[in-house]
């Protein structure tokens, strides 16, 4: 009985659990990014470039912190500085600031600081997707605190803080919007300014390990058990389902698109599988918890099967999208998938599940 009374270190607000999971889930979402992305971008790139892209997500990461904690998320969840669009930049580093409780749940800012960074990086990391092979790393040092203060704050503030796309009820549950299709269409964005590969490098580009390739991908996946279960700041009813629902979404969507190749190609293809896994997991994300699971498996159907034609059948009809090198397909993994999983979630989600979110 001692541990569950209140006491300077644990005040009554606070749920041990709740915060426990909160910090879990930060945690792993964290790992998506290092060592996952790491791994990915450092493997499925030509070897020449493994060092470059490896480093670029690992400086992210460090960068966006830094960032976070000095002025950003103050700007996607503080006071307003421009009405429905940012707030005013302010460190989040005050001690009585962090370890205030996060109205209405039960759990420390700390704790929320802490699983926002983690989105935040992850973000734009998953936008140098779109840039690896010729970006200069000195241009990236530059751009990701630019990035995340002028784009990703704007974004978090009007869907996720008291910003005016908030105000119209959007369903996001845990970034479709805010991080894959930001991510997608400033990846591909940021490739058509860029410029293109070397035309060899483009027509010839295998990953330099696939085994590693297949490693990455697995924090990726099992990291989104954080990532999705973490969004309701609580270990009850509606992450259990989030998590549910974000594993069934993928292993459907990593077998449809599988399927497809085989259909079409007569062969499997494990680049053709991570992409599959990969869009299964960013088409659930918006709706994870407020969809039944016979609906993330549809949505597991369509992001398996959409993305894999606007991919494989489109991009490459397409003189604009030849015309932009998006080197790991960013925009249709993540844009694409992003933007059919909140249209989706729209159609799908249930009443009686978003009151238990919202």
């Amino acid at each position: 009985m001692a541990a569950l009374q209140a006491t300077e270190a644990s005040p009554e607000w606070l749920n041990k659990g709740d915060n426990a999971w909160e910090l879990t889930a930060a945690a792993m979402v964290g790992l998506q990014s290092v060592p996952g992305l790491v791994i990915l971008y450092g493997s499925m790139v030509k070897k020449k470039w493994a060092v470059n892209s490896a480093f670029m997500a690992l400086y992210a990461f460090a960068a966006a912190l830094i960032c976070w904690v000095l002025w950003a998320h103050r700007m996607s969840f503080g006071a307003q500085m421009i009405p429905g669009l940012v707030g005013k930049p302010k460190t989040s580093t005050e001690e009585t600031y962090l370890l205030s409780q996060y109205e209405p749940y039960y759990i420390p800012k700390a704790d929320y600081v802490l699983y926002q960074f983690a989105f935040a990086a992850i973000t734009v990391i998953l936008l140098a997707g779109s840039l690896l092979g010729r970006m200069n790393f000195y241009a990236w040092m530059a751009f990701v605190p630019l990035w995340l203060t002028l784009s990703y704050t704007v974004g978090a503030y009007t869907i996720w803080g008291p910003g005016f796309l908030e105000e119209q009820k959007i369903i996001d549950f845990s970034g479709g919007y805010v991080i894959h299709l930001s991510s997608g269409v400033a990846g591909f964005t940021a490739a058509y300014w860029v410029g293109p590969r070397h035309s060899h490098d483009r027509q010839n580009f295998p990953p330099n390990n696939i085994i590693h390739m297949m490693g990455g991908a697995g924090f990726l996946w099992l990291g989104w058990t954080g990532f999705n279960g973490g969004s309701p700041m609580s270990a009850g009813l509606i992450t259990s389902l989030a998590i549910l629902n974000t594993h069934l979404c993928t292993a459907t969507s990593l077998l449809v698109w599988l399927s497809l190749d085989m259909l079409v190609y007569k062969k499997s293809s494990v680049i053709g599988a991570v992409q599959g896994m990969i869009t299964g997991l960013v088409c659930i994300t918006p709706g994870a918890g407020v969809v039944a699971p016979w609906a993330a498996v549809f949505m597991g159907a369509m992001s398996g099967s959409v993305p894999w034609y606007t991919m494989m059948v489109l991009h490459r009809r397409s003189a604009f999208f030849q015309k932009v090198d998006d080197t790991l397909g960013v925009f249709h993994t993540h844009a694409v998938a992003g933007l059919l999983g909140g249209i989706l979630s729209g159609v799908l989600a249930k009443p009686s599940l978003l009151r238990l979110f919202t």
